[in-house]
């Protein structure tokens, strides 16, 4: 109920009014020598208060927040009987009343706050608490209404990531069944808007999926109803202690798990999460916060970010989320890895003759200004999306697929990544248009990476792992390419032979363009003669599964309501991977590498195919 609405108050044939503005509604009542039990019930623009003979005050969906003198305990229910009444005396200006329990009845869903009040003997003060979000209940039994609600706060509503990714994620969720029943967001942002506004920015970025059209405009209208919003600064305690009240006033007695997205500049990271830290926590329910990359800008401030973090919050309550690892390929490593029999005794240096990780963008990167450390692709691609590819890639069986056991076998492999070398490394800054603000001729910032990784262990000794990633490329192109060794033996290269030689056998796991899953064999063609050809066999996925792919970070998002933090990085994660980058970073910062040109649309730097040949590998999408 927004603005106002006007209330009626029926005691004993006395009528009294008054008005709900915005949180709290007051009104008078007058004390009689015992106060009548009254019932309560609501519409979409009135409350009527009225005498009732079962000495029961009902609460749809509103709740009481105070009665002078008063002191309520309210549990899971709606229905306040009081159990006992103590009329006031001439010579004693103050009654006591108690309130007992709630006992659900009609269709609301409610919380209230559990104050101590007063009731003086010439009236009666009465506060009145609309919730700013309550679903109907599905069921009157007070014992099974225990599931937890959820508040989600976003800070950095205004911003670009906000309004495209993360309130468009939420609403998915939403639309799906995966949000609990009873939840609400809460902007925050140094932007002085009114929810309004805040929702009418948000709206069009709202859309169902192609498979999903029933009843969108209406769950879209649900949804923007759920959002609030609150304006303040990001070191401002009082704008958190702020944010936390709001929150409360939507959660009620019961309170909320609660997620804080911090969706903040890097600089402003540290004094968020401390303020939010020290007034903005629910002590009613689990707190968990989600960080954006990059994780610190290089291994000293990582480490002061990491420390800062973890004097405020436990690891378990940290989420540091790169929305590249939400994608379904990411997820589908593990699934063929430990899932099929055919790969496991071949998932090792005995069959496998490299890996080749790409990640290639045609778009480039738009402003310098992204990127304050000067490290480019490296912080922003390289530190996490890559290395935890790569760390899913060779990873030991974790023991089971809970998230701790997986990340501590990710963060052996990291460690287990020997010393880059420069010789081992091209770095590469595409030449812009004369229209791109992206433009810095004297220290060019890396908009490529190619490198040749090893995993110094048992698995991968001598496995070279290929990357590549970049921006400003020739085409878009995110996958994994698994190449094993050449047949021993080859029976179809003996003299007088059919072939000379035969493609080896690889397995892709293709993510852009078009997710897929391919395996290259050889085969003979049909016809006469013995004629051999290399062919895929693919399972993509828009021929074999007739729905729209679920976007990142609505998978990220799920993962993080469920408690699931196997596709996050842990602290121990991000240092592990900022230590093999250090030699790079250090070498970039001394100007002690030269970082190579290559023409915007291209394949990137043309040092890069010697790399690959040194290393005895041809780069099989060039």
């Amino acid at each position: 109920i927004r603005g106002f609405v006007n209330v009626f108050f029926i005691v004993n044939n006395d009528i009294y009014t008054g008005k709900y503005n915005r949180n709290v509604l007051i009104g008078r009542i007058k004390v009689m020598a015992s106060l009548s039990s009254v019932s309560l019930s609501t519409s979409s623009s009135e409350i009527s208060i009225f005498p009732s003979t079962n000495r029961k005050l009902a609460v749809l969906p509103t709740a009481v927040r105070t009665f002078p003198g008063q002191t309520i305990k309210k549990t899971r229910t709606q229905m306040i009987n009081v159990a006992h009444v103590q009329p006031p005396e001439v010579n004693k200006p103050h009654c006591s009343i108690r309130s007992t329990s709630f006992n659900v009845e009609g269709t609301g869903s409610t919380t209230s706050l559990d104050e101590e009040v007063k009731v003086d003997a010439s009236g009666m003060e009465v506060s009145i608490k609309l919730p700013l979000f309550e679903t109907p209940s599905s069921s009157t039994d007070a014992e099974t209404d225990d599931s937890a609600s959820l508040s989600v706060a976003v800070i950095g509503a205004t911003g670009l990531l906000a309004r495209t990714k993360i309130f468009p994620a939420l609403f998915a969720l939403y639309y799906s069944g995966h949000l609990p029943e009873k939840f609400g967001i809460f902007g925050y942002s140094r932007k002085n808007l009114t929810e309004d506004h805040l929702r009418a920015i948000i709206a069009p970025t709202l859309s169902c999926r192609i498979d999903h059209q029933e009843n969108c405009e209406e769950k879209m209208d649900a949804f923007l109803k759920r959002i609030f919003y609150l304006n303040g600064g990001y070191d401002n305690r009082e704008g958190m202690s702020n944010l936390n009240t709001l929150m409360e006033e939507g959660e009620g007695k019961f309170g909320a798990n609660r997620i804080f997205y911090l969706s903040v500049p890097q600089e402003a990271l540290i004094d968020v999460a401390s303020s939010l830290a020290e007034k903005a926590q629910t002590q009613r329910g689990w707190n968990r916060v989600i960080i954006e990359k990059p994780f610190g800008l290089g291994l000293f401030s990582s480490h002061q970010l990491t420390n800062s973090l973890l004097s405020d919050f436990e690891e378990k309550q940290l989420y540091r989320i790169d929305h590249l690892l939400g994608r379904n390929t990411i997820e589908n490593l593990a699934v063929l890895r430990f899932s099929n029999v055919v790969f496991m005794p071949l998932w090792n240096r005995s069959y496998i003759h490299n890996i080749q990780v790409t990640f290639s963008e045609e778009l480039g990167m738009q402003t310098s200004a992204r990127y304050p450390n000067g490290y480019g692709i490296l912080g922003d691609v390289v530190h996490s999306h890559i290395f935890q590819t790569v760390a899913l890639l060779a990873m030991e069986p974790p023991v089971t697929l809970d998230g701790e056991d997986i990340r501590y076998e990710k963060v052996k492999v990291l460690k287990s990544i020997r010393k880059l070398e420069s010789s081992d490394v091209i770095l590469g800054h595409y030449e812009a248009d004369s229209g791109s603000n992206f433009k810095d001729k004297d220290n060019p910032i890396p908009t490529y990476f190619g490198a040749v990784l090893y995993v110094d262990n048992a698995r991968w000794d001598g496995v070279p792992f290929l990357i590549k990633a970049g921006r400003g490329l020739k085409k878009n192109r995110v996958e994994i390419r698994i190449q094993f060794r050449r047949v021993p033996g080859n029976l179809y290269n003996k003299d007088g032979g059919h072939m000379q030689n035969l493609a080896t056998n690889d397995l892709i796991l293709r993510d852009v363009p078009d997710e897929a899953i391919l395996v290259r064999i050889n085969n003979k063609i049909p016809g006469l003669g013995m004629n051999l050809e290399a062919s895929e066999l693919n399972l993509l996925y828009k021929d074999k599964y007739n729905v729209e792919i679920t976007d990142s970070y609505e998978q990220l998002l799920h993962d993080v309501i469920d408690g699931d933090n196997h596709l996050f990085m842990r602290s121990d994660e991000v240092e592990a991977a900022w230590n093999v980058l250090s030699p790079v970073l250090s070498e970039l910062d001394n100007n002690n590498v030269t970082v190579e040109r290559y023409n915007f649309g291209s394949k990137g730097p043309d040092k890069a195919g010697n790399l690959w040949a040194k290393h005895g590998v041809q780069w099989l999408d060039d």
